[in-house]
């Protein structure tokens, strides 16, 4: 069994994934739009959401994060990713600087990283897109 993350944006999702592509030096498996989506009976793709990302599959380490924009057809609006955090452990007090310094870019520190009781590094972020992310470099217990 593997549990992966699946973030919903609000037409930006490809800009996101080319961001967190650069921020984790990760490989970009998979990025499909609506209009690449197989015609469905009754389901009519509007012009403007065709080159809204269906799906998008990034491959880090040997975990994946994936993505789409809101669906097109969608009756509800976006809100916004809400109540949820990526918590990533990393190997090294100089991962976890270059990882936070890189998703922080244009975002919002919550808390800087630092050294806590638990870890040698911990800090907590809403990045540029509005995913909230906790970067942790555990003390050896």
């Amino acid at each position: 069994m593997q549990l992966s993350t699946y973030l919903i944006f609000d037409g930006n999702c490809r800009e996101a994934f080319a961001f967190y592509q650069r921020c984790f030096d990760a490989k970009l498996e998979a990025i499909s739009t609506y209009a690449e989506m197989p015609a469905s009976e009754g389901m009519e793709i509007p012009d403007e959401a065709r080159d809204l990302i269906m799906h998008a599959r990034l491959r880090i380490g040997d975990q994946l994060l994936m993505a789409s924009d809101n669906a097109p057809f969608c009756p509800a609006p976006y809100e916004g990713i809400k109540g949820a955090s990526i918590a990533v452990g990393v190997e090294s007090i100089e991962q976890a600087d270059k990882l936070f310094n890189a998703l922080a870019d244009n975002g919002n520190v919550e808390m800087p990283l630092e050294e806590t009781f638990w870890a040698h590094r911990f800090g907590m972020l809403v990045d540029k897109f509005g995913v909230a992310w906790m970067i942790n470099y555990e003390k050896e217990a």
